[in-house]
């Protein structure tokens, strides 16, 4: 269970801005609290900032503005601190490729006192992945499995997931996202998992944040986001009680808006929205404010 004292995020970003050296600006003052024992999803489109935010809470990145947390420790005043308590797996595997799978967990015990390696290779066995094999002689989906055996070894009470299911096959992410699931559920651990895969969101996750160029769209529970949000299918206007988030192409051609609607509006005309709708929605918000800003530093 997490250490901090109670009611501590065990993640949290307060006024965050980061900037590359060429002026590129990948995250704008977002500040978004992470419950402790949740998995929340992280979703946005390409350069949202969704890696930039994910490393800067490992301590990869440092802030230019602004500050990060995990469980109460800053990742750049004691990134030992920070990272006694994370388990991280990027987005692409970093596997050593003259190093077995099982020469990976060795090395993991050596650094990490605590080490759970029969766990993580009865894991790997489980999923028929021999401990035995190179990263050469592994699919890129039995190298995310090698990674996530890694960070679960380690017994975090937080785990950073920067879109690990984009080389899993069907199978594999649904044994991926059942083995997240158990941990959370088990141990209490706290999961930030990026991914573009809403369905695959639908079946682990309980809150749902929405980057969009470097701004945050959406934080919300996955029930609260659902239950305040419809659907407008068609051009007409949102009705009187209810504001238009965004259009988009539905799966019949039609046009359909996403709207948020006030407690007690009418909704005649309106149909429930799915979290596919919601994170669409909100997506094309982005675009929209993201063409906003353009044509503001143009003007």
């Amino acid at each position: 269970m997490p250490s901090a004292g109670p009611g501590v995020p065990a993640l949290e970003a307060l006024g965050l801005s980061k900037r590359y050296w060429r002026g590129a600006l990948a995250l704008d003052d977002v500040s978004l609290s992470v419950v402790s024992g949740s998995i929340t999803a992280l979703v946005g489109p390409n350069a949202a900032g969704k890696s930039t935010l994910i490393k800067t809470f490992v301590g990869f990145e440092r802030p230019t503005a602004g500050s990060v947390r995990v469980l109460g420790v800053d990742p750049h005043h004691d990134r030992k601190g920070a990272l006694a308590k994370l388990g991280y797996v990027p987005q692409a595997p970093s596997l050593y490729r003259e190093l077995t799978a099982a020469d990976h967990m060795d090395m993991a015990a050596h650094v990490r006192p605590g080490f759970d390696r029969q766990g993580a290779l009865d894991h790997l066995e489980d999923l028929g992945i021999d401990p035995r094999a190179r990263p050469g002689a592994l699919s890129g989906g039995q190298q995310a499995q090698v990674m996530l055996a890694i960070a679960l070894g380690a017994r975090p009470e937080v785990l950073l997931l920067d879109e690990p299911l984009a080389s899993l096959d069907p199978l594999a992410r649904t044994e991926f996202l059942a083995l997240l699931r158990g941990q959370v559920r088990e141990r209490g651990t706290t999961a930030l998992l990026s991914s573009h895969i809403v369905t695959d969101i639908e079946q682990v996750c309980d809150r749902l944040i929405v980057l969009g160029v470097g701004h945050v769209l959406l934080d919300e529970s996955l029930a609260d986001a659902v239950a305040v949000h419809r659907v407008l299918v068609g051009d007409g206007p949102a009705p009187d009680g209810a504001t238009e988030v965004g259009r988009f192409p539905g799966d019949d051609g039609l046009k359909v808006a996403l709207v948020r609607v006030a407690a007690g509006a009418a909704e005649d005309g309106l149909q429930p929205a799915t979290v596919d709708q919601v994170v669409k929605g909100y997506l094309v918000a982005g675009r929209r404010r993201r063409a906003g800003q353009r044509g503001e530093a143009a003007a």
